[in-house]
């Protein structure tokens, strides 16, 4: 499967050996925010704390921060998603904001990002009602940020480099996490 290029006069583009996907939880990291920002179809953005403030006046909850289960739920649950697709994962690092996976697949990557997205929400809501000793609506429903990043990986030099960011550079201010990641 070969992608065509957006310009009619150039030649078909090779299909990338992999994806790298980022998407935040939903409230970390919103529009106005003081770190940038991208804006969907703009690109990146400088800090605007008035945008800021509207967009958290808009949240219909609190910022979700994934706890320990939560992350391990989200990893595991990419990893079966990716073994029924038959897809290749090369990489997932769930954190408690943010969640990096490095996959081949055969379809878009924002369809891989949305299904990702979707089964992690369903297995991220079973677990939140055997926690919950309260009514079923108590369960969250934003867990995920509205889109994503999506990088096209198109060489092993490329794919190894995305590979290793994920598993040492996501602790690299926290040795002792560092430690921990290789002996993976």
């Amino acid at each position: 499967m070969t992608r065509v290029a957006n310009r009619p006069n150039e030649p078909p583009v090779p299909d990338p050996l992999a994806y790298f996907l980022t998407w935040s939880t939903y409230g970390t990291w919103l529009p106005g925010d003081e770190r940038g920002w991208v804006e969907y179809r703009r690109g990146w953005k400088l800090p605007d704390p008035i945008r800021k403030l509207e967009a958290e006046a808009r949240m219909t909850e609190d910022a979700c921060v994934l706890d320990a289960e939560q992350r391990r739920l989200v990893e595991k649950t990419i990893r079966d998603h990716c073994r029924i697709r038959a897809w290749e994962l090369h990489k997932v690092n769930c954190r408690t904001n943010h969640l990096h996976v490095v996959v081949s697949a055969d379809r878009h990557p924002d369809e891989v990002r949305k299904q990702f997205k979707a089964w992690c929400t369903r297995r991220l809501k079973e677990l939140e009602r055997k926690r919950s000793s309260g009514p079923v609506e108590a369960v969250r429903e934003n867990w995920w940020a509205e889109r994503g990043s999506r990088r096209y990986i198109n060489d092993e030099e490329s794919l190894e480099a995305a590979i290793l960011y994920l598993r040492d550079g996501q602790d690299r201010h926290q040795p002792e996490a560092q430690a921990r990641r290789r002996e993976e």
